[in-house]
């Protein structure tokens, strides 16, 4: 089963006939020349295969964790398959890297065709020339280790490796299962590449038992043998792997099974047929608490509780995509120096651990609110207040205030904020003044997270518009209900990050890309959009910075920190906009503790400005303390406090 590699034609095709020692005509350098034209025929059925750079790039994003403004060194990159998918997928800033100057080449014209941000370069994988800490992550994936002749330069590939990322940063490698390949390759094997060439392969295993040596045999029909080579691979197992990446200075080092490859031809799989996925992450640089003037190093991470019920999510209960959300969270604060978290999610203890143990500092993630239950968001922290507990994000005042949209949109008329036309539904209500224009949106007045909001919130017409009002009467029984004017135009979100008084930041504005979604669809973010994954609306609907005039983009801001001050939003907020049919943006919601996930709006403008998702984290922690401590908050001197919550009871606070 030979290498799925690229191929060079030699200038003087012949072929050596018969040979009884593979291994003796195995060219020390194999790797400087095969890499070529031949190599996309001869393995074109898997290196070609979307389907397969699709897997490979859906399994790196899952277990690595990678976000859109990670830098990413693709290395080994080939033709730039990987690179290219993750640029299309929203990463902006990937570099491949392959000694190929053919391949490089094809990647440069295929990105450029296709009009993808990918920078290709040449250069050896040993040595290759970018500063130290240039990188987030780096990837060799395709079954791209392993190639020389000693394990010496296979180590100074992965040292090579740890210069160039960021401390913290990770590798994620795929490599074919040595001991799989030493008991299963295919001593020969021939098929078809097309109508007018057919590869035959023999392979044997070398004098030493750690590498398989493979011959290919190229022919043409009309012009016979084209090619006649010979090239290798080191067969690792994951025992000399690990011992490997820990040599190059590594630590962390996971499997994550095996990757499945499909074919084309569904004939020689070679090397690519079975494969482990590794990643290790390079140490971290823990700067001192006290030299970082943290005012409180120790802080408390406060969730929902993912062992009761939660109404709002998809089913009723927290699923696997919250709990890899929490995982990415927890992978992001790992990521900050300086601090040590702990996490709280056992509301059945909620008021008797925090009074036996106050945290230093809490970082309010609690948007489910207390028990899972949304109107009582704003109880914990109230709670927290009467503990005397530092937190980030708003007030429980604030937090009631913007729960009702009714208010909010009184409040911003009062401002002179345009805001779109509206009629209120008491519950009691038993008729109500028709809106005067269809389309209308139809939603319930309290509320977050899109419950409620379906694509059938969308009403054309009285019948569609009564219909769905019995509907939430029925689902979300004693809430008020809104039938707003539909705003068809742009979507807009504004994030603030800070205090007013002290620092604020604004986040580039984010544009709502309803483009790929179907066109018998409402252009709506409702329920659909956050809480399930087959639906259109979660796969489809992108966003954007927004390309705004100045002065429209300065009204937005202005509006949004008149509302930040007037409700009492604290540390950081959302605020989304639409235009009307005439192009008047006018405000939707205000989103104080706006969604804290990585794959949120407020995580997207944040990347827009060149942000991480650790740099979002930290921003929003600093914020809150400087805030607290303005307020008479005491820091902690070198990052001590006698109450500082800890991990003693595993039920309630999870390192």
């Amino acid at each position: 089963m030979a290498s799925k590699k690229a191929k060079n034609v030699p200038t003087s095709p012949r072929t050596l006939g018969p040979v009884p020692d593979l291994e003796r005509h195995l060219p020390a350098d194999w790797w400087r020349m095969l890499f070529n034209s031949v190599y996309l025929k001869t393995d074109g059925d898997v290196v070609e295969n979307d389907q397969n750079t699709i897997k490979e790039i859906d399994a790196i994003i899952k277990v690595v964790g990678l976000e859109p403004n990670d830098r990413i060194l693709d290395l080994c990159c080939g033709q730039g398959r990987h690179s290219m998918e993750l640029a299309r997928r929203g990463y902006t800033q990937v570099t491949g890297l392959d000694r190929s100057r053919y391949l490089v080449r094809l990647a440069r014209q295929r990105a450029r065709k296709q009009n993808l941000s990918v920078t290709f370069r040449e250069g050896d994988a040993r040595q290759f020339r970018f500063p130290g800490a240039s990188f987030h992550c780096v990837l060799i994936l395709g079954n791209s280790f392993g190639y020389f002749e000693s394990v010496e330069d296979d180590l100074k590939v992965l040292e090579s490796c740890r210069r160039v990322l960021t401390p913290g940063g990770t590798i994620a490698l795929d490599l074919a299962n040595g001991d799989w390949m030493r008991n299963n390759f295919e001593p020969r094997s021939w098929e078809w590449i097309d109508q007018s060439h057919m590869v035959c392969r023999e392979r044997s295993m070398a004098d030493d038992g750690q590498r398989l040596i493979s011959r290919e045999v190229v022919t043409n029909v009309e012009k016979g043998v084209i090619i006649d080579q010979f090239y290798a691979e080191r067969l690792y197992n994951e025992e000399m792997i690990r011992k490997l990446l820990e040599q190059a200075g590594f630590e962390a080092i996971r499997t994550h099974g095996e990757l499945q490859t499909e074919s084309g031809r569904d004939q020689d799989l070679g090397m690519m047929e079975k494969r482990l996925l590794f990643t290790a992450s390079t140490p971290r640089q823990v700067q001192p608490a006290q030299t970082r003037r943290i005012p409180f190093p120790k802080v408390t991470v406060l969730m929902g509780d993912p062992k009761l019920p939660d109404s709002v999510k998809l089913g009723g209960k927290f699923n696997p995509e919250d709990m890899e959300t929490i995982n990415r969270l927890k992978r992001a604060l790992s990521e900050l120096d300086g601090y040590e978290f702990s996490y709280f999610d056992n509301h059945a203890a909620f008021l008797t651990q925090l009074r036996k143990e106050p945290p230093q500092f809490i970082l309010n993630l609690c948007d489910e609110g207390l028990n899972n239950d949304a109107f009582l968001e704003l109880h914990v922290p109230a709670y927290l207040e009467m503990l005397g507990i530092p937190y980030s994000g708003a007030g429980p005042s604030c937090l009631g205030l913007c729960y009702n949209k009714a208010l909010v949109r009184a409040i911003a008329e009062s401002l002179d904020i345009p805001v779109p036309l509206e009629t209120f539904f008491a519950p009691a209500d038993q008729s109500a003044m028709l809106p005067a224009m269809f389309p209308a949106l139809v939603k319930p007045n309290y509320g977050d997270s899109s419950i409620g909001i379906t694509q059938r919130a969308l009403v054309r017409n009285p019948e569609e518009l009564i219909e769905y009002i019995a509907e939430l009467k029925r689902t979300l029984p004693g809430r008020p209900i809104l039938v707003q004017e539909f705003l068809e135009g742009t979507e807009y979100g504004v994030g603030i990050i800070g205090n007013p008084g002290m620092t604020v930041q604004f986040l580039p504005i984010l544009e709502v890309d309803y483009s790929d979604l179907p066109s018998d669809l409402p252009r709506i973010l409702g329920y659909e959009s956050k809480w399930m994954p087959d639906s259109p609306y979660w796969t489809k609907i992108r966003y954007k910075e927004a390309s705004l005039p100045e002065e429209i983009a300065r009204t937005l801001q202005d509006n949004s920190i008149q509302l930040f001050e007037r409700l009492g939003c604290r540390d950081y907020a959302r605020f989304d906009y639409r235009a009307d049919a005439n192009g008047t943006i006018k405000l939707m919601e205000v989103n104080p503790n706006p969604g804290w996930c990585w794959d949120g709006k407020f995580n997207y403008m944040a990347g827009f400005a060149g942000l991480r998702y650790a740099d979002v984290l930290r921003l929003i922690i600093e914020a809150a303390q400087e805030r607290a401590i303005a307020a008479g908050a005491k820091a902690q001197p070198n990052g001590e406090h006698k109450n500082s919550a800890q991990a003693s009871d595993s039920s309630s606070i999870v390192k």
